[in-house]
């Protein structure tokens, strides 16, 4: 199994963010397999403390790969806060809870597979061919916090 990560930045909530692309490979092979990934931006735009309903987001994760790279794992980290269930957006000392999901129902948290999180798998992606992957986001109603913009950074880490 080849490993490799990408750092995928995105700034939450009120500020446009940059998304990295990573190429993985093995060395040495000219058919070794490799994998490529990139991200949009994962941004909130304004929350509203009074608001009723959660403030939600999407973005993308594009995974291209080649040479028969197969058993692909992509997991996301916590970002700067301590756990998964929620991750934290920060602006200086103040934090804004948040998280994203694997799936639309925002009920399946992306991370590393342990504490309840989940990963996306493929054993067999498409060969040259980009998949893409949403990545939903969602800031929880009833928070008291300051205007301004808060952000977190998240990994993407891929296996194969």
């Amino acid at each position: 199994m080849h490993h490799g990560w990408c750092a995928v930045s995105w700034n939450r909530l009120l500020l446009a963010s940059v998304g990295a692309v990573c190429v993985l490979h093995a060395a040495n092979a000219a058919a070794a397999p490799q994998c490529t990934i990139s991200a949009t931006s994962v941004n909130f735009g304004n929350y509203n403390v009074f608001a009723g309903t959660p403030t939600d987001s999407t973005a993308t994760i594009t995974l291209n790969c080649k040479g028969n790279a197969a058993n692909i794992v992509i997991t996301l980290s916590k970002g700067a806060g301590p756990t998964y269930n929620p991750r934290t957006m920060l602006k200086g000392a103040e934090t804004l809870d948040y998280n994203l999901f694997r799936d639309a129902a925002r009920t399946s948290i992306w991370g590393d597979g342990s504490g309840g999180t989940s990963t996306y798998t493929n054993a067999n992606p498409p060969n040259n061919t980009d998949v893409l992957l949403t990545v939903y986001g969602r800031v929880p109603v009833g928070q008291d916090v300051s205007a301004g913009a808060y952000s977190d950074t998240v990994s993407a880490v891929i296996n194969f």
